[in-house]
C-alpha cells in the first residue's frame, strides 16, 4: 500500500508528530492573494511572527500554514526560489512555539540530520525513512527546527519517540517559528526533493508521485 493510503489500513498506527494539541488551529495565509499583504510585509519574518503572537494569544494554542500555497511574493526576494520559479509549498507548515518537541509518526531510522544555513532555507533539518511490510517505503521531512538538538544520522526511532525541537530565528533560516512538514517518496528523493520544500507551477503535475499532502501523515 502506497502513502497516504496508509492512513485507512488497520495494520497501521500514525502517532502525533506535535503532541497533546488542543483546540482548533489558527490557518496563516501566506498566499500571493493573502489579505494580510496590506497590513504588513509578509517577507519579514519577525513582523510574521509578532503577528501571529497577538492574534493567537489567549485564542489559540498552534497553527497551520497550507500545502501547495503559493508564496511567490514572500519568496521573491530569495535568489534559491526565484531561478527556479519555486512558490509552491510542498510541505504543512505547523505552528507552534520555538523547542517544542516533534516526534516520529512511525518507526523510522534518520537518514540525514543536517544544518543548512542562510536565510530562507531549511535551517536545522531531519529526513526520516519509514519502511514497513504494511505499506511502500518513503520519507518525511521536518526542517527550521533547533541545530543544536538534532538526531544522529542512523538513529532508528519507534513511533512516538521525541527526536527533534522547533528552533528559533538563529537556527530556522529566520523563518516564524514552526517546523515545515513534508512527506517525499523514493522518486522525489532520487529527484533531489529532500532538499526542496517548494516547486515550480511546471512541476506541480507530477508532485503526487513525488511530494504528497502530508495531511494524512500529521494527526491530532
Amino acid at each position: 500500500m502506497r502513502y497516504p493510503y496508509i492512513t485507512y489500513c488497520d495494520k497501521v498506527r500514525i502517532h502525533p508528530i506535535v503532541k497533546n494539541l488542543s483546540g482548533e488551529p489558527f490557518i496563516l495565509d501566506l498566499s500571493d492573494d493573502s489579505p494580510l499583504h496590506q497590513e504588513f510585509d509578509l517577507k519579514d519574518q519577525k513582523a510574521v511572527q509578532r503577528f501571529l503572537e497577538k492574534e493567537m494569544r489567549g485564542r489559540y494554542t498552534w497553527g497551520l500554514a497550507p500545502y501547495l500555497e503559493k508564496r511567490g511574493r514572500v519568496l521573491s526576494h530569495f535568489p534559491q526560489m526565484m531561478e527556479e520559479q519555486r512558490f509552491y509549498h510542498l510541505g504543512l507548515d505547523v505552528i507552534v512555539q520555538k523547542d517544542t518537541k516533534l516526534h516520529a509518526p512511525l518507526d523510522a531510522v534518520v537518514i540525514q540530520a543536517e544544518y543548512e544555513p542562510g536565510e530562507g532555507n531549511f535551517g536545522g533539518h531531519v529526513l526520516l525513512g519509514h519502511d514497513s511490510d504494511h505499506f511502500d517505503s518513503f520519507y518525511s521531512l521536518y526542517a527550521h527546527l533547533n541545530k543544536e538538538q538534532l538526531p544522529p544520522k542512523g538513529t532508528f526511532l519507534s513511533a512516538g519517540d521525541a527526536f527533534a525541537r522547533a528552533g528559533d530565528f538563529n537556527d530556522n533560516g529566520n523563518w516564524f517559528y514552526h517546523t515545515h512538514i513534508q512527506v517525499i517518496t523514493q522518486k522525489g528523493v532520487d529527484l533531489g526533493y529532500a532538499s526542496k520544500g517548494y516547486c515550480s507551477a511546471m512541476d506541480l503535475d507530477a508532485m503526487d508521485s513525488l511530494c504528497p499532502s502530508p495531511l494524512s501523515l500529521f494527526c491530532v
